[in-house]
């Protein structure tokens, strides 16, 4: 949780930039991916963060490690965000790395914006989380920071590589395998979801089925989140034979999972935690010896 200061930093440089950021149009790729490199250097260099966010130190000081740091090569965009970051106050050092962050997905967002993309990457990103809700192994593998940043975007690779996502989801979700930033994998991905679903206007409804939805079911879905949660929803139906029947819903954290393998995996808990209450091994009858 981000401390007072810190939100106040965070909101206020992304409100003033954003136009200008927003202007830089596909330029936004570049800066984006920049913004997402020192982001993972600010995590793994305490004494860099500090420096940047040490209220004693001059702000020309502070823009001149800061040009070190980036470089002449840098979009002349993100050294206008850094400095203004540098030049604000925040609770704590690591705050600003979150700020930073948080820009680097405000450029992806506006990028896709000026490629008309948007609505396909919030698409996609909710088609990968629903896919790695089926895949334990591989998010075990994600989310574990012991494993080298390089091995985990591997195997993200390996498994996206199958799949025709655009270059800012797969940008997106190899951020979020490189720098888990003490989050798990999926929780990274779906405040991606949240962020871009905000930036549109609109909610993203992820409907699992194990066939896929009919036009007045669309419509019928599509009028009942719109009123219960009094904003335009986009449908995304995912089809997964392996549900057997029912819906999964998952709108933002939220899953409302009834589906025929969720009712069958339930009824099979119920029944093994009674047989551990009651006990499950054969009864067995003494036989009388024969007199």
């Amino acid at each position: 949780m981000r401390g007072e200061a810190s939100r106040i930093s965070d909101r206020v440089s992304r409100d003033e930039l954003a136009p200008k950021l927003r202007s830089t149009g596909k330029d936004a790729w570049r800066i984006g991916n920049e913004l997402f490199t020192i982001t993972n250097v600010l995590d793994h260099t305490v004494q860099l963060e500090r420096a940047l966010t040490d209220p004693s130190r001059p702000v020309d000081d502070k823009i001149g490690v800061l040009k070190e740091l980036i470089g002449a090569q840098a979009h002349p965009m993100t050294l206008e965000i850094m400095s203004d970051l540098v030049g604000r106050k925040w609770s704590r050092a690591a705050h600003i790395a979150n700020a930073v962050e948080d820009f680097g997905v405000d450029a992806m967002m506006y990028y896709a914006d000026a490629t008309g993309i948007t609505l396909r990457v919030s698409v996609e990103l909710a088609e990968l989380h629903s896919a790695l809700l089926n895949l334990p192994v591989l998010r075990s593998k994600l989310n574990d920071d012991s494993v080298p940043a390089k091995a985990r975007i591997d195997l993200l690779n390996a498994v996206l590589g199958k799949t025709e996502f655009n270059e800012v989801t797969l940008r997106l979700a190899e951020h979020a395998a490189c720098n888990p930033r003490n989050r798990r994998y999926l929780e990274t991905i779906q405040w991606l979801i949240n962020k871009f679903s905000r930036h549109m206007g609109e909610s993203m409804i992820t409907v699992t089925t194990a066939s896929p939805l009919n036009i007045d079911q669309i419509k019928r879905l599509t009028d009942v989140y719109s009123a219960k949660l009094d904003h335009p929803v986009h449908i995304n139906s995912v089809v997964d034979p392996t549900v057997l029947g029912g819906m999964r819903i998952q709108v933002g954290d939220e899953v409302t999972d009834n589906t025929v393998v969720a009712q069958l995996q339930q009824l099979h808990r119920t029944v093994k935690a009674k047989a551990l209450l009651y006990g499950s091994g054969p009864r067995h009858t003494r036989r009388r010896s024969p007199t």
